[in-house]
């Protein structure tokens, strides 16, 4: 079956007579009552008995569970309060004092700052290498404290795509776990699981959803047993998704492939114009022959994704500048939804890296970040050339 119809017909389980709703229905109940103490004590034995407790599991919240891993090719999945919440999820789970992570250079700048986190309050050891070498993987992984890599399939914001087949592999056969963060390309464009991950998260805010009116995050297993692992961490920390955040990404989830068709077309035309405008000094898209991941992108991603980014000439003040100008545009923090947003990264996603670190990440003070919505692309290149000839 295809991914665009797994994505309409969304798991929805029957009502008790039989029938099926067309749409999931929202379980907005925190607590779930027993007839007797045995019951209750059995259904707390797991994460998919009987529902309890709204943190250990609700019956919407399990529907977007069972939709992602079979959207994401996976065992199973859990459902968390944000991107963040799944990612800092999953590593608490995963690592202990004294282990060593691996991780790809240029990673959004929120992973960023708990691997920082980590490192300083847990002994935790961070290594950072390119994502595209894979012996340099290698040579970090050899070592009896390795235990995590971290990737990203679409890097924010410089469109990086990692050598996915190749560092998967090598981390398969070393034995480290692998969380690949794959919420700017969505299942649509890539499924990290099929190409040897052990992990996917994702921030199910931005194109899951899609629509800018909800914080959820997911974290999706290629094996049950690591799943079963993770959860009670969420059942501590309190990271679990709300019923009505994940009934609100099930209702954006039927038109995901379509709203990526469209993320990708205009992202693609507004990258090549761009990319020839004067005042422009580089443009970072995946799709591009001259962006340098471009054979990686074409081996792992569908398409080129919705996010782009553009250097100026002007550096910090011409960046800043430009998305204060834009009048279609918006200028706000999150992306992937139907709806064109601006950034600025080095004041703002990225503020706590400092000039040695956004340089290693790729990321030039008059860089502008946008997630390229669903409108018409003529009247958002319009809204860019006014912006940009304001100088």
């Amino acid at each position: 079956m295809e991914l665009r119809t797994r994505a309409v017909h969304v798991v929805n389980e029957p009502l008790g007579d039989g029938s099926r709703p067309l749409s999931v229905p929202l379980v907005q109940s925190s607590a779930f009552a027993f007839d007797s103490a045995e019951e209750l004590a059995a259904a707390m034995a797991g994460p998919d008995g009987r529902y309890v407790y709204g943190r250990r599991g609700n019956p919407t919240v399990r529907s977007l569970e069972q939709t992602l891993a079979g959207l994401e090719g996976g065992a199973g999945a859990i459902a968390f309060a944000s991107g963040m919440g799944a990612i800092s999820g999953v590593l608490l789970a995963l690592l202990r004092p004294g282990d060593r992570v691996i991780a790809q250079r240029c990673l959004y700048g929120g992973t960023f700052s708990v691997l920082s986190d980590l490192a300083e309050r847990y002994g935790i050891e961070v290594v950072y290498v390119s994502g595209d070498d894979v012996a340099a993987f290698e040579e970090a992984a050899v070592h009896p404290a390795a235990r995590v890599l971290v990737l990203e399939t679409i890097a924010n914001p410089t469109g990086q795509v990692a050598d996915l087949p190749g560092l998967l592999a090598a981390a398969r056969r070393l034995g480290v776990t692998s969380v690949v963060d794959n919420s700017l390309a969505s299942p649509v464009l890539c499924r990290p699981l099929e190409l040897g991950a052990d992990v996917v998260v994702h921030s199910a805010t931005k194109y899951l959803a899609g629509h800018s009116d909800v914080l959820a995050g997911a974290a999706v297993f290629a094996d049950d047993g690591l799943r079963r692992r993770v959860w009670p961490r969420t059942v501590e920390l309190g990271a679990c998704a709300d019923p009505f955040a994940a009934w609100l990404v099930l209702r954006g989830i039927p038109t995901l492939p379509l709203r990526m068709r469209e993320h990708c077309a205009n992202a693609a035309a507004l990258a090549e114009l761009l990319r020839v405008h004067p005042r422009v000094t580089a443009v970072h898209y995946p799709w591009q022959p001259s962006h340098p991941s471009y054979d990686h992108a074409r081996k792992v991603l569908s398409g080129g994704g919705g996010l782009l980014s553009f250097e100026l000439d002007g550096g910090r003040a011409a960046g800043r500048a430009l998305v204060e100008r834009v009048r279609i545009g918006r200028l706000a923090l999150s992306l992937g939804g139907v709806e064109t947003l601006l950034t600025h990264p080095a004041s703002t996603s990225h503020r706590e890296l400092d000039g040695a670190a956004l340089a290693a990440a790729g990321i030039a003070p008059g860089l502008v970040r946008m997630s390229v919505g669903i409108e018409a692309v003529d009247d958002l290149w319009a809204d860019l050339e006014q912006a940009l000839a304001q100088g």
